[in-house]
């Protein structure tokens, strides 16, 4: 609800890009809840600033998808549908198992070493129960995938697709009884790159995003 809202403090940010963080971290949370309308007034209010950085905030959430204009109505705080579960998780999971195939003889050791250390980032994350923090290590793992391809364009398609899959993630990563299959699925991917087994890794990729679609779309119906 917009009346429980409280601005993040960050001196080093503009006051537009506070309130762009403050609206998107109280979305992905689902403190602002799906359909919830957007008032540039009373969120000005609640927040104590002015109504232009609240439209500026809500103009690149529209651009993210969190936010969608309704004709007469306003601003409102995005649905998540099935369909763009499945769009936008068909397509991470096509250039992710495509990302851990090629990350299975391009991986350096030192990035070898860096994936470890996310692996067992996110198993110590799980116990915060900061489902944000949760999320971060979480993506760590997987974008030290993208960057052992050494494919900089593959990299750049995945980091497109970063903000789309991000509430997705957030999504199911809201429900801690999947932490500790989480934990197992990294270790499975772990080694399957570090012995080279291509096969197993776009298996073990598969299934990683399979489960997270599932359990999205279950949550949805």
């Amino acid at each position: 609800m917009i009346s429980g809202l409280t601005i993040a403090e960050n001196a080093y940010l503009p006051l537009r890009d506070v309130v762009f963080q403050t609206l998107r971290q109280a979305i992905l949370k689902g403190e602002l809840q799906p359909g919830e309308r957007l008032m540039e007034i009373k969120l000005a209010e609640t927040l104590g600033v002015s109504r232009t950085p609240i439209r500026e905030a809500i103009r690149k959430l529209e651009l993210e998808g969190l936010v969608v204009m309704i004709p007469r109505k306003g601003a409102a705080v995005a649905n998540i549908t099935e369909k763009d579960t499945k769009d936008v998780l068909e397509v991470r999971r096509t250039l992710e198992m495509f990302a851990v195939e090629v990350a299975c003889y391009r991986i350096t050791k030192e990035q070898l070493v860096q994936l470890k250390e996310a692996a067992k980032a996110f198993e110590a994350a799980k116990g915060s129960m900061d489902v944000i923090r949760i999320a971060e290590t979480d993506m760590n793992f997987h974008e030290i995938i993208y960057e052992a391809t050494q494919n900089e364009r593959l990299v750049q398609m995945l980091n497109n697709l970063r903000e789309n899959m991000y509430r997705y993630r957030i999504e199911y990563l809201k429900d801690a009884n999947y932490y500790d299959s989480l934990v197992r699925e990294h270790e499975e991917i772990l080694d399957a790159i570090e012995t080279g087994n291509k096969e197993k890794a776009r298996d073990c990729m598969r299934r990683h995003i399979d489960k997270q679609q599932l359990a999205v779309i279950s949550k949805i119906k």
